[in-house]
């Protein structure tokens, strides 16, 4: 990759981004499910692989369990909090996110507020990734691999049902489709990606914080999806590169001499505001969805 370094780290927060916002798309465009908690999914996915390494398990024990972990994770809290509608479930899900936020930073285990320090570079057949070049590589192969996972997911029956029950889930309920759980396992899927994503942010980072994975982060990966396309991976893709650059621009902005404290929150707010409203006033199927209908 003929990348300098710091467009190497943009590349890397980049395609972990996209693998988050793949599962989230899946969620919200086929299985009608807001989340405003993923975040939360890949801050339990990068804990996961934090302290398991810390606790001398072999790093990639360690990144293989953070998708388990944060699947069954969803799992469990998905049964009850499916069963909400709408707004209903969209504020369970950040309330999840602040909950999980709260325990971690008070945890003695996960390191409090100062969070998880120290933690090795990931290690694959005894060769040791320790530079920004090499953590580009694997995400792109994780990239890649979430893609094909999804891909083949709505080339399956499930992804026949999960079509039939974003068309209308009664209709699709009458048609003999679990949607209760067919609605659980793509939430679980969803997951598994933002968990992977997580992992491979512990090792790439090498420090973990509860302020690493804020409130901010989860709505940052539905406007990705929104923009891109719902239920679309290309959508989903494209969402995350697109929001990783203007972000990064807004980070460079905002860190100038005589900019306030504030202004990186303020200006992301801002811009995710606008660039919601342009995509529901012009493209409301988000981008590569009217791009592949009109052409």
């Amino acid at each position: 990759m003929l990348l300098a370094p710091g467009q190497l780290t943009t590349f890397v927060l980049l395609g972990l981004s996209a693998m988050a916002v793949v599962g989230l798309s899946l969620l919200m465009g086929y299985a009608g499910q807001v989340s405003l908690g993923q975040a939360s999914f890949t801050a339990i996915g990068a804990y996961t692989s934090g302290l398991l390494a810390l606790h001398h398990t072999p790093p990639l024990l360690a990144l293989l369990a953070a998708p388990i972990v944060a699947a069954l994770a969803a799992a469990g809290v998905g049964v009850p909090i499916l069963r909400l509608r709408g707004h209903q479930l969209a504020f369970a899900t950040l309330a999840l996110q602040l909950i999980l936020l709260s325990v971690l930073g008070d945890a003695d285990w996960a390191g409090g507020a100062v969070g998880l320090q120290g933690l090795p570079y990931l290690s694959i057949g005894g060769f040791e990734l320790d530079a920004d070049l090499d953590y580009a590589y694997l995400v792109l192969a994780g990239v890649l691999l979430v893609s094909l996972i999804a891909h083949r997911l709505v080339r399956s029956r499930v992804g026949r049902g999960l079509r039939a029950l974003a068309t209308g889930e009664t209709a699709a309920e009458a048609s003999g489709v679990p949607v209760g759980a067919y609605r659980l396992l793509v939430f679980a899927v969803s997951a598994a990606f933002a968990g992977l994503a997580g992992g491979i942010y512990s090792f790439f980072l090498g420090y973990l914080a509860p302020g690493s994975f804020p409130v901010l982060l989860s709505i940052e990966y539905v406007v990705m999806a929104v923009v891109g396309g719902l239920g679309s991976i290309g959508g989903a893709l494209l969402g995350a590169a697109l929001i990783t650059v203007v972000v990064q621009l807004l980070t460079t902005l905002a860190t100038q001499p005589g900019m306030p404290s504030y202004a990186p929150s303020v200006l992301s707010y801002a811009v995710y505001a606008l660039l919601l409203i342009a995509v529901v006033l012009f493209v409301p199927k988000g981008i590569v969805p009217t791009l592949r209908r009109s052409s």
